[in-house]
C-alpha cells in the first residue's frame, strides 16, 4: 500500500459512504481524517480507519497547498473532487 499523505484522494471501501471520494487532511497511526467540502467540511472531518480507504492517486495540483499548511477552503476541496470524478468518467 502506498504511504498515506495529506492532500491525497481516497475512496471509502466500507461503511455507509462506500465509494465516496474524499481528501485526506490528517494522518494518525491508525486513522485518517477525510473531507469532501460538502457534508464533511474542513471544520468537521470524518475519522476513518486506514483499512477502510483506498488511495486513488497522488496529491493533485489544486491541493498541494495542504502540505505546506497554507490557507485552503471547502470550495477548493469540492472543486478538486469534482475534477477527479470527471477524469475518472473519461
Amino acid at each position: 500500500m502506498q504511504a498515506l499523505q495529506v492532500g491525497m484522494f481516497a475512496r471509502a471501501k466500507a461503511g455507509h459512504d462506500t465509494n465516496k471520494i474524499y481528501v485526506i487532511i490528517k494522518v494518525d497511526d491508525e486513522y485518517v481524517y477525510l473531507v469532501d467540502g460538502k457534508k464533511r467540511p474542513l471544520s468537521y472531518p470524518k475519522k476513518k480507519n486506514k483499512k477502510h480507504i483506498q488511495i486513488i492517486k497522488t496529491i493533485p495540483e489544486e491541493l498541494k497547498s495542504l502540505t505546506h499548511e497554507t490557507a485552503i477552503n471547502d470550495t477548493i476541496v469540492k472543486r478538486a473532487i469534482k475534477l477527479e470524478k470527471k477524469k475518472q468518467l473519461q
